[in-house]
């Protein structure tokens, strides 16, 4: 059976441990190497992954080419443009077209239909990069950040301020995998997905939300924000959305109702002194580098878990 690793919800919480766990240990055995040196275990010695970009993209492009080189593997690095899928050919046919040629892809996409599609013809994994409903490896990488600096995520409080995009819904079903509680404080007309919250609390998720940022925070263990527009944001909603967003921004006043240890989270880029000031960015509470690293360490877990290689 062909494993993909599309949504956090779809695989099983043991299973995640596991990866999060040989994660960590990856990371610890490349302490001081050298960028391209090549992983004591090369999991993915003559395997090819194919990486699909139809969304620009740094962090998630450099770190799984990265990756899947120190891993011993090769990619092909595609834009939407460049392929036939974004000349008429179907998702469907691209993906099985793809599977004579490579081990595995990784598409970061706008529409979840296009991944879906894409995972339900290949025949070998798929791995979402991203799309316009969820960004799992991101999270993967937020909860491995969290637990380096602050140890187990379960029973731990998040608070996530802002609008709820795809990462907040990641964050959601994430609740319920790992078991900490989620507060979601931001404006009513930018609430997130009511569909997707009450499938992440179905399965156990303790999600809540509250207007006043300042009471949100409150015992807070980590404080997470995200550009208030992000790339396939109508531009000309700018302003309208600014003005519901303001009273959200992660300042140090807010910081400061937060735990006296809590992390300030951000999945980057980041649009300073919009949704965070940069006394917080820079400051002493903020991890932001660090979970852009831990994408390079998570990925080369997902991969392997994907092709059997864990």
């Amino acid at each position: 059976m062909t494993r993909h690793f599309l949504d956090l919800d779809q695989v099983p919480a043991e299973e995640l441990r596991h990866i999060l766990n040989r994660s960590a240990e990856i990371k610890a055995a490349r302490d001081g190497k050298p960028k391209l040196f090549p992983d004591e275990n090369r999991a993915l010695d003559s395997k090819v992954v194919a990486l699909i970009f139809e969304k620009p993209s740094t962090r998630t492009r450099i770190s799984f080419d990265v990756g899947i080189r120190q891993m011993g593997g090769e990619t092909m690095v595609l834009s939407g443009s460049e392929l036939q899928l974004g000349h008429g050919e179907s998702v469907g046919d691209t993906a099985r077209v793809l599977s004579r040629f490579v081990d595995a892809i990784m598409i970061r996409t706008f529409q979840p239909e296009t991944l879906e599609e894409m995972a339900e013809c290949a025949t070998v994994p798929v791995i979402n990069g991203l799309t316009n409903r969820t960004h799992p490896c991101q999270i993967m990488a937020d909860v491995m950040t969290f637990e380096e600096k602050k140890g187990p995520i379960e029973g731990a409080k998040v608070v996530w301020a802002g609008d709820g995009n795809n990462v907040f819904a990641s964050f959601a079903q994430a609740s319920a995998q790992f078991g900490f509680d989620l507060v979601f404080a931001g404006p009513e007309t930018l609430d997130p997905d009511a569909g997707v919250v009450a499938k992440a609390r179905s399965e156990g998720a303790a999600i809540s939300v509250e207007r006043d940022p300042f009471k949100a925070v409150d015992g807070a263990d980590a404080v997470v924000t995200d550009a208030w527009l992000s790339m396939h944001d109508d531009v000309s909603a700018r302003d309208r959305r600014h003005n519901q967003l303001k009273p959200y921004q992660v300042t140090e006043e807010l910081m400061a109702h937060a735990k006296a240890d809590a992390i300030f989270m951000h999945c980057l880029p980041a649009h300073r002194e919009e949704e965070v000031t940069s006394a917080v960015f820079d400051g002493p509470q903020s991890v932001v580098f660090d979970e852009a690293e831990n994408r390079l360490h998570v990925q080369k877990g997902i991969l392997r878990w994907c092709l059997g290689a864990l």
